[in-house]
């Protein structure tokens, strides 16, 4: 059965979706999951866009080993150069540059005829492959690129020292049998082929993305790009769970595989979507909690009496337990330390003693603690930033009635440990707290987003609150959970905050060096 090599680039392309802003330490935790998943190659940023880009696909080089770390690179030597210092150490680094080869996109975009492209493109892999074993090239808007120009450029790449040459579907815009085409004409046009290995990189803008990548694995190529989830720019990207589980249960007419440990996708997307704050929609392909789901009398007893006739792919294949419930109030550190180590998290022994006091907390006001509610608990532990003072919530009240003016009264700590309480004012609860948490912290805040999800079901679910603010002229995302709607909101508030302070502390830091 012909492998096809699986390349993640949920920490690059999938960052770019709107309103996602992960840290270095969720970066981490994601590309340490995308290990376990079984990825072939981790595209961990693009190092040369920023120092915090720089500095996450530095830290993730040195600690994965079993996939291959990978960074973005536009044309430019420099890019390159940088692309290499924080990639230098990885097990297998991999350098991938792209650059626009369509008519629209080199006429208005770079400006630039399509012989001064090709220069560019072969200049940029010669000076790559100098530094890295593997350069993979990208002909960006390959979909809406004259076809005999794609292939003249690619011989001269391939030359050039390319090992792998992708063909992105950049903007959505290609149909299956469009894109299976233009794999099978540059097989058979491209006179040096054989010595790379072809890839196909899809966007979801006309919902076509898994059913072009899976054209392109038809006409012959060797690898498949995508994201967990299908998150991205726009419409976001192919999704990585949905091609894989479709090769794996249509492997009779694929006749390929891509080797990933399918158990893991569930908990993947769950770590995913939680550290991006993108929900899952119930009803997405493999992951989304209705995927499994049967409403209909016909379907339930079906189902019932064989399950194949509704359901070709079992909730076990991709990791979804059928009994969720865990340990309860009466469990001890052991049990709890044991169910950490179940649900795939490797914490320290202070981090355990913390998430161990959190679940016990969580006892005395839930009936049943799921595995949602410790993988919030366990998620948060694992990425949160311990070295730097932040703003820590002590309290939060609020007085609420229909003819009243809602008013809340918060007590926090500030990063130079001084205890502060105030009110205010607003036309809700929410923004009432969020006005006065304003007032409290040092610096310019303001809301840009909002939004409140449940974790598990039941009256007594766990909230999750994620929000997007500008602080002090920065973007920045913040989270927090709590069994008290108001409650979560005040924490994800101060998250963003605190994150940004954790940010301005590294810049400072690196121009103190400088």
């Amino acid at each position: 059965m012909r492998k096809i090599n699986v390349f993640d680039t949920t920490l690059r392309d999938g960052e770019q979706s709107a309103g996602v802003n992960l840290n270095t330490l969720e970066k981490l935790e994601i590309a340490a999951q995308l290990e376990r998943l079984g990825v072939d190659m981790i595209e961990a940023g693009f190092p040369a866009s920023s120092k915090g880009d720089f500095e996450s696909v530095k830290k993730i080089a040195e600690t994965v080993k079993g996939s291959s770390v990978t960074g973005l690179s536009r044309t430019r030597q420099t890019d390159i150069d940088t692309a290499w210092e924080a990639l230098k150490y990885a097990e297998e680094p991999r350098l991938h540059i792209f650059l626009a080869t369509s008519p629209i996109h080199m006429t208005h975009k770079l400006k630039k005829t399509p012989e001064q492209v090709m220069e560019m493109a072969i200049e940029a892999v010669s000076h790559a492959s100098r530094y890295f074993p593997h350069v993979q090239w990208s002909a960006e808007d390959a979909t809406r690129s004259d076809w005999q120009f794609l292939v003249k450029i690619i011989e001269k790449v391939i030359d050039a020292g390319a090992t792998v040459i992708n063909l992105p579907d950049t903007v959505g815009y290609t149909t299956p049998d469009e894109y299976g085409r233009l794999f099978k004409f540059i097989k058979e046009n491209v006179s040096n082929i054989h010595k790379v290995s072809l890839s196909g990189h899809c966007h979801d803008d006309l919902g076509m993305a898994v059913a072009n990548s899976l054209a392109a694995i038809e006409a012959g190529a060797d690898q498949i790009e995508g994201t967990i989830n299908g998150i991205g720019e726009r419409a976001g990207n192919a999704s990585l769970e949905e091609i894989a589980v479709a090769l794996r249960i249509r492997n009779d007419y694929f006749q390929t595989d891509t080797g990933l440990v399918l158990k893991e996708i569930n908990r993947t997307s769950k770590l995913v979507s939680r550290l991006t704050g993108l929900s899952v929609p119930a009803n997405k392909a493999v992951v989304g909690k209705n995927a499994f789901a049967h409403e209909s009398g016909i379907h339930q007893d079906g189902v019932l009496k064989e399950k194949t006739t509704y359901e070709i792919i079992t909730p076990e294949l991709v990791g979804v337990a059928s009994n969720s419930l865990v340990i309860g109030k009466h469990s001890g550190r052991h049990a709890f330390s044991n169910k950490v180590k179940e649900l795939g998290f490797e914490l320290t022994e202070a981090q355990v003693n913390e998430a161990f006091q959190t679940f016990k907390a969580l006892t005395d006001k839930k009936k049943d603690v799921t595995d949602e509610d410790l993988f919030a608990i366990l998620t948060e532990k694992r990425t949160e930033n311990t070295d730097v003072p932040k703003y820590e919530l002590r309290s939060v009240q609020v007085q609420y009635g229909t003819n009243h003016i809602p008013t809340a009264t918060v007590a926090l700590q500030t990063p130079e440990g001084v205890e502060k309480e105030e009110a205010g004012t607003g036309s809700g609860s929410v923004e009432a707290v969020y006005n006065t948490l304003a007032r409290m912290i040092t610096g310019d805040i303001k809301l840009e987003d909002y939004k409140l999800n449940s974790i598990g079901g039941g009256r007594d679910a766990l909230a999750e609150a994620y929000v997007k603010v500008i602080f002090n002229g920065k973007e920045s995302g913040g989270r927090g959970s709590s069994q008290d709607v108001l409650d979560a909101s005040a924490r994800a508030f101060l998250n963003a905050a605190n994150r940004a302070l954790y940010n301005e502390s590294l810049q400072a830091l690196k121009e103190a060096k400088v």
